[in-house]
């Protein structure tokens, strides 16, 4: 498995500050040890509307000659509209993003089901009131018909993936699927080829998941783009610790990344980890961090996962080798 940085991380939205640009995301992801980046595909990054095939091009030549590739790409696209203008201009958008995916050379776009958005504001972004928009249309529509038109849309958009040779992932990612069950259902329905699974550790624990290694094998064949998140810091005797922050602002220890990781190992993922700091982040003194805090933590994710991964490497060593047991009847 290798690490990503993804660029929500750096887009200025969620720190004080302005977002870095994809030339600058390129030189931290190389700086911090990460193996690639992924761009997500929305200004001031990758919206397919400032990306002509000229600019993709130099943007790859640029991370690849950085040792960094661009991995994949990410859709915030939302089809489960019941208002046809709305949903079928997600679906112009999304067929653009496949074509800038495959000019930029990244084998995946990560895609959602429904999404509601971002709102952005004088204090910084905020879910709530895009969350209240989409409930109000939804409510009022009737929301029984909204896996339909998710279905309908990704069928779609997989014809266009085949046709430039990528991969959609789709994130077991709120609303409409709200759970990896949800997800695997909207896969098989679909039963496209050029449609997988994007399944996050971090999502399917906030979903209730409690058996990560368990859920992490029942993707086997179908995962290849997944993301880590969390907040870290380094303790007094060197160590990275990880924490998990609830909207309340609450933080609690990570648990369950070593589990997934060995499940993912289980079923012979080799693909890449994206770290992501996207969530509402701590004020002090009233005021959000900076960018200091992104850097802090996409340094410090980086030390963390690769010293999990190390750990896994070297207990698949032990039982590689360890001497065969004896059974007695």
């Amino acid at each position: 498995m290798k690490l990503g940085l993804y660029s929500i991380t750096y887009l200025g939205i969620w720190y004080r500050g302005p977002a870095l640009t994809t030339e600058q995301l390129i030189d931290r992801a190389r700086e911090y040890g990460y193996d690639g980046v992924e761009l997500d595909g929305k200004r001031p990054h990758a919206n397919p509307l400032d990306m002509p095939a000229a600019r993709c091009r130099d943007l790859r030549v640029r991370a690849e000659d950085a040792g960094v590739p661009i991995y994949a790409v990410a859709a915030n696209n939302d089809f489960s509209s019941p208002i046809p203008e709305h949903r079928e201009s997600q679906l112009a958008y999304v067929r653009e993003l496949i074509r800038m995916t495959s000019d930029l050379g990244a084998p995946v776009l990560r895609v959602f089901a429904a999404w509601p958005g971002v709102t952005l504001g004088s204090n910084g972004a905020s879910y709530e009131a895009a969350r209240r928009v989409w409930r109000i249309a939804h409510h009022e529509a009737g929301d029984g018909q909204a896996w339909d038109r998710c279905r309908s849309a990704l069928a779609e958009c997989a014809r266009w993936a085949a046709d430039h040779g990528v991969t959609l992932a789709l994130q077991n990612h709120p609303p409409v699927i709200d759970d990896y069950d949800a997800m695997l259902r909207m896969i098989l329905e679909v039963d496209a080829p050029s449609l997988k699974a994007c399944f996050d550790a971090p999502l399917a624990a906030r979903q209730g998941v409690t058996a990560m290694r368990q859920a992490a094998r029942e993707v086997k064949g179908l995962q290849v783009l997944s993301h880590v998140g969390g907040e870290y810091e380094r303790d007094g005797d060197g160590s990275v610790r990880g924490f998990v922050r609830h909207p309340d602002g609450s933080l609690t220890p990570e648990d369950f990344y070593l589990d997934f990781l060995r499940g993912m190992a289980d079923i012979g993922y080799d693909g890449y980890l994206g770290y992501e700091l996207c969530h509402p982040l701590p004020k002090v003194e009233g005021v959000t961090v900076g960018i200091e805090f992104a850097d802090l933590n996409a340094r410090l994710a980086a030390e963390y996962f690769r010293g999990l991964l190390a750990e896994l490497r070297s207990s698949s060593r032990e039982l590689s080798t360890a001497a065969p047991r004896e059974y007695r009847h």
